[in-house]
């Protein structure tokens, strides 16, 4: 979020259709972030938005989009990626059968109101499985591979695995809420 671009939400929501504001908040991140996974929603985003990073000065990102349609990495169908990684900028696909994650059904991932989206977080990190879990799986993997903590998407899947498993992504999410309280 940049303050920046406060203004132009309300026109953006009034419009009703995506625009480059829904590029732009992530483009222009105050973090100053140099490793970033951004989805986009647009397919003919995908490069673009990759080049505009690398020129940017942003060290290693992702930019994906699902061939669903989604503005992030899929278990329902191939995603499209492109990877900014020593200065090159370099476009594949991941297909989520190849890591294990069987292609799923939508049902059960669809979003809800703030208090339902919340509860399928929870549910998730307390260890529920299914198609929301893998897609959560999946997303983490590829930031702990742009954040350099996993060598590949197949070992990123796996310790993201774990982190539920474990208890530790709930344990981190609490530390989070409590910081934030």
């Amino acid at each position: 979020y940049h303050t920046a671009l406060r203004h132009a939400s309300a026109p953006r929501r009034e419009i009703g259709v995506r625009t480059v504001f829904n590029v732009l908040g992530p483009l222009t991140n105050p973090a100053g972030a140099s490793r970033q996974l951004l989805g986009v929603f647009s397919d003919t985003l995908v490069r673009t938005v990759a080049d505009v990073l690398q020129r940017l000065g942003s060290e290693r990102a992702w930019v994906v989009h699902g061939r669903d349609g989604l503005d992030e990495l899929t278990v329902f169908d191939k995603t499209h990626v492109a990877e900014l990684a020593d200065g090159a900028v370099r476009e594949f696909e991941v297909d989520p059968a190849a890591l294990g994650l069987a292609h799923a059904t939508r049902d059960g991932v669809a979003g809800g109101d703030a208090a339902a989206n919340a509860a399928r977080v929870r549910a998730i990190l307390a260890g529920e499985q299914g198609s929301a879990r893998d897609i959560v799986a999946l997303n983490t993997a590829a930031a702990l591979v742009v954040a350099g903590v996993a060598a590949d998407l197949a070992t990123g899947v796996r310790k993201a695995a774990e982190a539920i498993d474990s208890g530790a992504a709930r344990r981190k999410l609490e530390e989070l809420q409590a910081f934030r309280a």
